[in-house]
């Protein structure tokens, strides 16, 4: 009998999806984007790391929302998934109806925000107390949301008052009310999150979340969830405001990608290595367990 065949209904930067029917499967792929530019090497294991971070992340916050993980072990999946090609880089999901803005909080300033902070004292449009200094916390997280840019484009920065306005269009009597709750969602799973990190050596920066919403039209955490390529997570262990931090996220990437403007998006083998490493060394410390 033959395996039934599965090709992906929708490529992103780095995830294809493929629909399973009443469900569907996320497979995190090994490539890595910057700039929105997808780069030309492949991160090893990259994949595997993500899905079992975004995991560990949505068991831990199922008090808050609830999420789209069903399960990440392909023998719950079509048999086709039952594979080294998937096994640990691939989620069984709910299906939603993902909402069009991607919702960032942050609780540190760098970044484009403290370029924007250093040009007239704001981030997003949101002003900010005078002094800060870079890679400073901030009084309190602030909620930056902005559209989700098809491949290739830029996202664009939104105001809250502006997500309404996006989600009422679409969901006539309830956009003021979806808008709250995904502002809300983001700034409370941020808090817990966070404050979990910290205790375990690492300072979640920044991160971005996506809602969607199931049939009965509840809000529902989908996509990934505080990985290194959906967030900056810094070393708590020789944090100084004041200066740019070391990273163990995708931020080593970027950095490497601006003082290497000619490198057409090709990384050298160290800096894969480099990326690789930090990735496992920020999932063995927020889990306490070794990566296998």
């Amino acid at each position: 009998m033959s395996v039934q065949e599965f090709k992906p209904v929708k490529e992103g930067k780095v995830r294809e999806v493929y629909d399973n029917g009443s469900s569907m499967i996320i497979v995190a792929t090994d490539r890595i984007s910057a700039f929105d530019v997808i780069l030309k090497n492949n991160i090893t294991q990259k994949g595997a790391i993500l899905t079992q971070m975004s995991k560990f992340w949505f068991d831990f916050t199922r008090d808050i929302v609830p999420n789209h993980m069903l399960s990440t072990d392909v023998s719950d999946m079509p048999e086709f998934f039952r594979n080294e090609e998937f096994d640990g880089n691939s989620m069984k999901c709910k299906k939603l109806d993902m909402l069009p803005v991607e919702c960032i909080v942050r609780g540190y300033i760098t970044g484009s925000g403290w370029e924007s902070y250093q040009a007239d004292g704001t981030v997003c449009g949101i002003q900010l107390p005078q002094g800060l200094k870079e890679s400073e916390q901030l009084p309190e997280p602030i909620y930056t949301p902005t559209t989700k840019a098809e491949l290739g484009l830029h996202d664009e920065h939104i105001t809250f008052e502006d997500t309404v306005e996006i989600l009422e269009k679409l969901y006539p009597g309830r956009g003021a009310e979806y808008a709250k709750t995904i502002k809300d969602c983001t700034l409370n799973l941020y808090k817990k999150c966070a404050e979990y990190a910290r205790g375990k050596g690492i300072i979640i920066a920044d991160t971005k979340f996506e809602f969607g919403l199931d049939e009965e039209g509840n809000v529902v955490l989908g996509d990934e969830m505080l990985t290194p390529d959906s967030s900056r997570f810094w070393p708590l262990e020789g944090y100084v405001p004041g200066k740019s931090q070391p990273s163990f996220d995708k931020q080593f990437v970027r950095d490497w990608l601006k003082a290497n403007p000619d490198s057409d998006y090709l990384l050298p083998e160290e800096v894969v290595a480099k990326t690789v490493d930090k990735y496992k060394e920020a999932y063995e410390l927020l889990t306490g367990k070794k990566f296998a």
